[in-house]
């Protein structure tokens, strides 16, 4: 059983200012596997403290300085990826063949990434006689959620450490373990003193009491939109810059083409990674109305494809992270069947011959209305809804018809055709027969959120942009 009972402070392991615990569950057992600390509004302020501390000199480091601590990073991070997949396994249930290769590739990645952008990242250009300079915006609260753990910690501590900046990440506490093995990287890589800092424990705690900080500037949050509200409200006394990656309730529109089938499989396929438990998923899938029942087939074909079972074991799904998460996507399950919905695959409780843990069965509606609870609300879980359209303006129209605006996908063999129906959708991140790029900016529209992450982008989240009028002569 693990136990992590000190926080990350000033570069050392500290004890709390208050000693407070609470056990951990493991999904797929139910059992108790480990325990942690919580912090309390005393250790944000020693965080803090820091993270101002060291701000002072790390601002001012060069780029060569920041890469050359990026690359420590690299080589320890590269060293503790299998102990950080296998926690990942353990606190929220990921197949140990996804922990070991997608959530650890997207840390990895975004490592990478922020490595590549800084070494040709522009923080100075001349704009005639003015000189605009994009300087580190200080002390970043960093509140990151359980679903994708490491990707959610890298892709705001790298940026931020490339950007100058000193922070203080807040980990859920659902994905705690992973988490602390993530600073114990930093701790071996010898990140300066202060420049990294890291508090386990409640968001309605540590999270809120970051957000109303004087000494922190900026908050990065990813999490739910209720969550999100809060934050923001906390954060407006001090009038510091909030960055929000929110939920979605995202449209995957398949074209109508000789794909299409095999386009609805991969669709249900992909809605079922991760349990389903991904902002980005795109669990609503359009189709043509007139294909409706070849939409039906397949994807019920896709569905018992899924196994699920002992995340340490080969299969293609874990369980979802806790018994609220379970219980919320049963409720929804049979939202779905009481609104009228045809239910496809999956339904309510436990897959076959599982008894314990927290699994969900693959579950797929069709004949779905856009205005049904199911198709409304992010559920979280492996669920998907099928919604039939008459021509591709209505499949424009319904995707569209949503308060989230995070993601999408258009899957089609037309690529041109294909193009222009994802510029007409609005959200932030469209994938084309599901591209993917570590250089895309990550983000929002409406209710899904603000501000953007991944790549170059990320950056400028972390930035401010200074003006110096007359630096040249005229």
């Amino acid at each position: 059983m693990r136990e992590y009972l000190k926080f990350y402070i000033d570069g050392q392991w500290v004890d709390p200012v208050e000693f407070k615990t609470v056990e951990t569950i493991n999904p797929a057992t139910e059992q108790v596997s480990g325990k942690i600390a919580l912090g309390s509004t005393a250790d944000v302020d020693k965080a803090v403290k820091a993270a101002r501390k060291a701000f002072a000199t790390w601002s001012r480091t060069t780029r060569e300085q920041r890469l050359e601590v990026m690359q420590r990073i690299l080589v320890q991070y590269q060293a503790r990826s299998a102990e950080i997949a296998e926690a990942i396994t353990e606190e929220m249930g990921a197949p140990a063949s996804l922990a070991g290769s997608f959530h650890i590739g997207l840390g990895l990645g975004h490592l990478n990434t922020a490595m590549e952008v800084l070494k040709n990242f522009q923080f100075e250009e001349q704009r005639g006689a003015t000189r605009i300079v994009k300087e580190p915006i200080g002390v970043c609260g960093m509140i990151a959620p359980w679903n994708w753990p490491i990707n959610q910690i890298t892709v705001k501590v790298f940026p931020a450490l490339a950007a100058g900046c000193t922070m203080v990440l807040k980990p859920s506490q659902e994905s705690h373990f992973s988490a602390q093995i993530f600073a114990e990287v930093m701790d071996a890589a010898q990140v300066p003193a202060g420049v990294f800092n890291m508090i386990q424990g409640k968001g309605s705690v540590v999270g809120a009491a970051m957000s109303r900080h004087p000494d922190i500037d900026m908050i990065s949050f990813t999490g739910s939109n209720p969550a999100g509200v809060e934050i923001s409200k906390d954060a407006a006394a001090t009038v510091k810059r909030v960055c929000l990656e929110l939920g979605g309730k995202s449209a995957n529109i398949v074209l109508d083409d000789a794909a299409f089938a095999e386009n609805v499989r991969k669709g249900v396929t992909g809605m079922m990674v991760n349990s389903g438990q991904t902002c980005s998923a795109t669990s609503r899938m359009l189709v043509p109305k007139a294909r409706m029942s070849e939409a039906i087939a397949a994807a019920r074909e896709a569905a018992a494809a899924v196994t699920v079972g002992d995340p340490k074991g080969n299969v293609a799904m874990g369980p979802v992270v806790s018994k609220a998460q379970f219980n919320s996507i049963q409720e929804y399950i049979h939202k779905g069947v009481d609104e009228g919905a045809t239910l496809v695959a999956g339904g309510v409780g436990r897959p076959e011959g599982l008894s314990k843990g927290f699994f969900v069965k693959p579950t797929v509606f069709a004949n779905v209305s856009n205005s049904m609870v199911i198709a409304r609300e992010e559920i979280f879980g492996p669920v998907l809804v099928i919604i039939g359209y008459g021509n591709v303006d209505e499949a424009v129209q319904i995707a569209n018809d949503s308060e989230f605006g995070l993601a999408g996908n258009v899957a089609g063999a037309d690529l041109d055709k294909a193009r222009a129906v994802a510029r007409q959708i609005r959200a932030g991140w469209i994938s084309i027969n599901d591209g993917f790029d570590f250089h895309a900016a990550f983000g929002g529209y409406k209710k899904s959120g603000n501000g953007r992450e991944w790549g170059e982008f990320g950056f400028h989240e972390y930035l401010e942009v200074k003006s110096l009028l007359g630096y040249v002569p005229g």
